[in-house]
Formats: structure tokens, sequence, C-alpha cells
């Protein structure tokens, strides 16, 4: 491949599954890729953060929510290209719970979501975003086989 310039390198996101009961929290996006599709609260990994400090701030500053049981689920490596400046995002797929039940989403970045609902995993929304779209079809679970959180 061709030297693309440092501002087309690839870059790494953590996206984040969290989960209540049976359902999970999107958000529709509002910016340019992805524009109307709905998507997992999640952003870029900053320098010397771990995988589970990115998903816990992302969630908070997206959503105003706290956290907890955060871990790994899988990767995906996604390259989207039919956009007027291409993409490269190694996305790091998190789950994790509610730190206190009676939390409500706030969308707190209306700039960037039109807003935050819980949606059943066997009955979610469309259009997707691309890569959870991707997720989805491919039979993916979210939910731990003991799932007891609510």
């Amino acid at each position: 491949m061709e030297n693309i310039g440092e501002a087309s390198r690839p870059k790494v996101a953590v996206v984040v599954f969290l989960l209540k009961g049976k359902k999970v929290l999107l958000g529709r996006r509002r910016s340019s890729v992805g524009r109307d599709t709905f998507a997992l609260p999640g952003g870029h990994l900053e320098f010397g953060e771990s995988f589970e400090e990115c998903a816990a701030r992302e969630v908070k500053e997206e959503t105003g929510l706290d956290i907890h049981k955060i871990e790994y689920l899988t990767v995906i490596n996604n390259v989207i290209s039919k956009v007027d400046k291409p993409l490269h995002i190694v996305a790091i797929f998190m789950r994790a719970f509610l730190a206190d039940h009676n939390q409500m989403p706030q969308n707190v970045e209306p700039e960037k979501c039109e807003g935050w609902d819980w949606y059943d995993w066997n009955d979610l929304p469309r259009p997707l975003f691309g890569p959870l779209e991707t997720m989805a079809q491919s039979g993916f679970n979210p939910f731990p086989d003991d799932c007891d959180e609510n």
C-alpha cells in the first residue's frame, strides 16, 4: 500500500456493549461517518489509557452513566473507504454494566448523538452502524451466559 500519511493511519477505538437485562444501549449518530445509524457508545483510545479506562470515560462523556464489570469481548478491523476521508479504525469491543441500576442515560454530546435508549438485542433498530451491523449479522452475542444484571 502506498504511503497515505499520518492523518490516514489506523486509529484505535473502544466501543462498549452496555447491557441492562437483555437490552443494549444505542444512540443514533450525528457524525459524518455513519450518520443516522444506531451505534454503541465509545470513542478513541487516549495515550497510555487502558481499554477499561477508555470504556468508562467514553460512556461517562457520552451518556453520563457510570459503569462497572468492564471486560474485553473482541476486536474488529474496519476500513471505511466509501467516504470523503477514508478511515481505518481498529475497534476494541468491551462489555459493561451500569454501576447503579437507577441511572438514566443522558444525551451529553447532542452534537454527536440524537439520544440514547435501550434496545432488545433480538429486535435492534435500523439502520445499524456498519461494524455493529456486521457483528449482529454474524450471530455475535454480547451477553454473558449467566446474565442476571438488570
